[in-house]
């Protein structure tokens, strides 16, 4: 009988082993809160942080705006979108996807933190029904400590 399970169990523990260690990113109760700033009469950044609620993600929300607060915290203004976050000492500016902000979590890279920049239709807040179905290519930048970027994670591209 033992066997037997270990039999049935080998697949998952073979699948576990061989994804990418950003893979088991942080359960909800372990991640941190994350902090945003945004315009109070902002509908896109309230549909974000349901996104990020939805996927286990504790937020806490000002509605002062967000431009001074992504100056204080180090961000260049060519990354800016409508709404600044702060989770686990990382910035993340604008409709940044669930996935890479638990992934960022995960491999602590030595980064301000995550952007995408603007306001792509089709990203997370970005993508209801008034939208008709879009979605616009973009990418999840990763801003390094001397305010450069680099691709994280590009989105519909094929």
């Amino acid at each position: 009988m033992q066997r037997r399970s270990l039999l049935i169990g080998a697949p998952a523990l073979l699948a576990a082993a061989t994804l990418p260690a950003w893979a088991a990113t942080p359960s909800a109760k372990d991640l941190p809160v994350l902090q945003v700033w945004k315009d109070p009469n902002c509908g896109c950044c309230k549909d974000w942080i349901a996104y990020l609620q939805r996927d286990g993600f504790q937020t806490q929300s000002f509605d002062t705006g967000n431009t001074a607060v992504r100056k204080r915290l180090g961000l260049p203004d060519k990354f800016g979108s409508c709404h600044t976050a702060l989770i686990g000492g990382y910035v993340v500016e604008g409709h940044v996807n669930a996935r890479e902000i638990r992934r960022l979590l995960a491999e602590k890279p030595k980064a301000i933190g995550l952007a995408v920049p603007g306001m792509p239709v089709g990203s997370p807040g970005m993508d209801g029904p008034e939208y008709g179905g879009r979605r616009d290519p973009y990418d999840v930048v990763l801003v390094l400590p001397d305010g450069s970027g680099r691709v994280y994670q590009s989105y519909f591209r094929s």
